[in-house]
């Protein structure tokens, strides 16, 4: 059987976890910021957790 490739577009977006959940950033931060409240933007930071329902199609995507 030959090897399977990773889509390139969701390796560059999404990391899987030791336990095969994947993590992901937040959407809308970056750019157009000012108009943005700071508390918001706060929110924003960091990474979070793909949501079950599509942990199935990242999981065909990103077979490694």
């Amino acid at each position: 059987m030959p090897k399977l490739k990773s889509h390139r577009g969701a390796a560059k977006r999404f990391k899987k976890t030791a336990t095969g959940k994947f993590k992901r950033g937040h959407a809308f931060k970056a750019h157009i910021l000012t108009s943005k409240e700071r508390g918001r933007k706060r929110k924003l930071k960091g990474t979070t957790m793909v949501s079950a329902q599509d942990t199935a199609k990242l999981r065909r995507m990103l077979p490694y």
